[in-house]
């Protein structure tokens, strides 16, 4: 379930209970205005991808990334 003021549609709070297309819920997702870049800065700190770089149906491109203390983050772009 996504949650946004309709005065301001770019703040949204989702909650999710399980992920049709990847193998784990992320405990968090973030906007960002260049998902490639993030992507590709991630893989070259060697962060561990959980969900790699994906064009959803739904009009996001993602990637999933574990932080440090093992949570799994959605790090998106709406295309």
């Amino acid at each position: 379930m996504t949650l946004a003021d309709p005065r301001r549609p770019e703040v949204q709070l989702s909650l999710m209970t399980h992920d049709e297309t990847a193998p784990v819920v992320p405990v968090a997702s973030i906007e960002v205005d260049d998902v490639d870049a993030r992507y590709t800065a991630a893989k070259a700190a060697g962060a561990e991808i959980v969900h790699e770089l994906t064009d959803e149906p739904w009009g996001v491109r993602r990637f999933f990334v574990r932080d440090p203390s093992g949570h799994v983050v959605n790090v998106l772009s709406h295309r």
